[in-house]
C-alpha cells in the first residue's frame, strides 16, 4: 500500500501571523498622511463654515416668561355710547368699540368673541386723527 502524501499548506507560523497582524493593526491607528495640495481658484479666502453647536446654558437667561401685555381686557378698552354708535347698534346690528392701536382684527374678534360671548361675522377698524383706533363689530 502506497503511503498518502502528505499536504502542505502554506499556513505561516504563529509568530509570524501575530507579526503581521500587529503591523495592520499599527497601520490602521497611525492612518495614512498623504496630503495632496489644495487648488485655490479665487484670490478671496472664505473660513470655512464650521459645527456650531447650540448654547447650553446652565440657568435660564430669563427668570419669567414674559406676560402677553396685549391680553383680551387690554385689546378692548371701552365700549363706544355716542349717539352714532347707539344708532350703529340698532339700524346695523353693529358694535363700536375703542380698542388698543397695535390690536389686528383677528385679535379684536378673539376679544369680542371671549368677552361678550357672541358671534363675530367682520370688523372694520379705522385710526381716529386722535391717535385712537375704532374698531366696528
Amino acid at each position: 500500500m502506497v503511503p498518502k502524501a502528505k499536504k502542505e499548506a502554506p499556513a505561516p507560523p504563529k509568530d509570524e501571523a501575530k507579526a503581521k497582524a500587529l503591523r495592520a493593526k499599527k497601520a490602521v491607528l497611525k492612518g495614512t498622511h498623504s496630503h495632496k495640495k489644495k487648488i485655490h481658484t479665487s484670490p478671496t479666502f472664505r473660513r470655512p463654515k464650521t459645527l456650531q453647536l447650540q448654547k447650553q446654558p446652565k440657568y435660564p437667561q430669563k427668570s419669567a416668561p414674559r406676560r402677553n401685555e396685549l391680553d383680551h381686557y387690554a385689546i378692548i378698552k371701552l365700549p363706544r355710547t355716542i349717539e352714532s354708535a347707539m344708532k350703529k347698534i340698532e339700524d346695523n346690528n353693529t358694535l363700536v368699540f375703542t380698542v388698543d392701536v397695535k390690536a389686528n382684527q383677528h385679535q379684536i374678534k378673539q376679544a369680542v368673541r371671549k368677552l361678550y360671548d357672541t358671534d363675530v361675522a367682520k370688523v372694520n377698524t379705522l385710526i381716529r386723527p386722535d391717535g385712537e383706533m375704532k374698531a366696528y363689530v
